[in-house]
């Protein structure tokens, strides 16, 4: 064994991961495990915790590394856990030096755990060409953003990943160009805040500009699809990309997270929720077929039984097909977490139930495609995804692959053909 990295959290940790696996081999790490973290919940603390003691029972001669964003905001608490043995943090995971730093520390038998530099400090984002991704999957993640400017007063993410900044589009397009040249079929642009894309460039270029160099530039590239965004900062390119280039997937995954305007105002997000309703109805009037989905936050702070029944009907009045339900977590450090509190049992109600509506749309969804021939892109020996993201049971087809097939059925969760 050399380097092992066990990614919990975003699409964005999956892709970092990549680079840390690289870089800490380069390094000459060996017989390590390393856990990139996620901070979003404490419930994703708590599994970051456990893995580290599930890996120090089964493989106590290994090195053990914590990074990822609980990493940078809870730098403390995972070092004082017996099984750690280095703390790297979240801007620093992504840089040599600090993978050879640890080799050094651990050949000189360092008691210094942690290694986290100011994460507020950071201004600009280096771009990591990854030639190909270890899975050899055929839909791959390339990270254009990183770190987010706006303050949520529930999350947490901007002290585990700094300030908002873009990876040049030049640097974006060459990665998505190599990564087609090794055959990956399927790229997703992921970021933290990714329509704030371009905002720390020369030029300020947003988004939809993004998107549309690559599908000029690329033209090998078969299918392009974005990651979560802020809809009320969709940008007129990126609109009309959505309507006019099949190869931009008709799929959108939506930060909407409440829709009660008052709760929305105490989160201190920019949309109302009219503003939601509008922007599902126009890109579905853009691309009739599009799929969309969608976080939401059950039992925010003085959330009312009312105020989440907004909420639950947004489900049905945006049309969503893909909900992400958070049951609320209160974050230390975060506004949310000092105003009055939702009852523990009320928010797992309410997420039960957000969830059942959600059981609903996907069936709705799955029963319209019966009959309809997708384009399916072939990820494993069982499983496929439509253009739409809608999972396909398959068999006997060869991964990598984009197939025209026709859908037969569904089992309550995929697609069969």
């Amino acid at each position: 064994m050399s380097v092992e990295v066990i990614t919990f959290g975003c699409r964005l940790n999956a892709y970092e991961s990549e680079v840390i696996a690289r870089e800490a081999e380069r390094a000459g790490l060996e017989d390590t495990i390393v856990i990139n973290s996620c901070a979003v919940t404490n419930e994703a603390v708590a599994q970051a915790r456990q893995q580290i003691r599930k890996m120090r029972r089964e493989r106590p001669d290994v090195r053990i590394v914590v990074t990822g964003c609980a990493a940078q905001t809870q730098s403390t608490d995972f070092a004082d856990m017996v099984e750690v043995d280095r703390v790297i943090g979240n801007n620093d995971k992504m840089r040599a030096n600090a993978w050879r730093a640890a080799l050094a520390a651990f050949n000189v038998h360092s008691s210094e755990k942690i290694a986290v530099s100011d994460i507020m400090a950071v201004r600009e984002m280096a771009p990591h060409l990854i030639d190909g991704f270890q899975s050899g999957l055929p839909r791959v993640f390339v990270q254009v953003q990183n770190g987010c400017d706006h303050r949520c007063t529930f999350c947490i993410i901007p002290y585990g990943r700094g300030n908002s900044r873009s990876v040049p589009m030049g640097a974006v397009v060459e990665q998505i160009r190599t990564l087609v040249e090794r055959d990956h079929v399927e790229i997703v642009l992921t970021g933290v805040d990714l329509t704030s894309y371009g905002g720390d460039l020369p030029g300020a270029p947003k988004l939809g500009q993004l998107v549309k160099q690559i599908l000029r530039h690329v033209p090998d590239l078969k299918r392009l699809r974005i990651s979560s965004i802020d809809s009320i900062e969709a940008d007129r390119d990126l609109l009309d990309a959505i309507a006019n280039d099949a190869r931009l997937m008709p799929h959108l995954h939506l930060s909407l997270q409440s829709g009660d305007d008052l709760i929305l105002k105490r989160m201190k997000r920019r949309h109302l929720r009219k503003d939601a309703i509008d922007f599902c109805e126009q890109v579905r009037r853009l691309r009739p077929d599009i799929a969309l989905g969608a976080d939401i936050i059950a039992g925010f702070p003085t959330e009312t039984e009312d105020m989440f029944a907004r909420s639950l009907d947004l489900v049905e009045e945006c049309g969503l097909t893909f909900l992400h339900v958070f049951p609320y977590s209160p974050r230390p450090g975060t506004p949310a977490a000092r105003m009055p509190q939702v009852a523990r049992g009320e928010i797992k109600e309410r997420a039960k139930r957000l969830r059942a509506a959600g059981e609903v749309a996907l069936d709705r969804r799955l029963a319209s495609e019966i009959g309809a021939v997708r384009d399916v892109l072939i990820e494993s020996a069982t499983q496929g995804r439509t253009e739409h993201f809608v999972p396909v049971a398959i068999a006997g087809e060869t991964p990598g692959k984009v197939r025209k097939l026709v859908i037969k059925g569904h089992d309550c969760v995929r697609l069969t053909v």
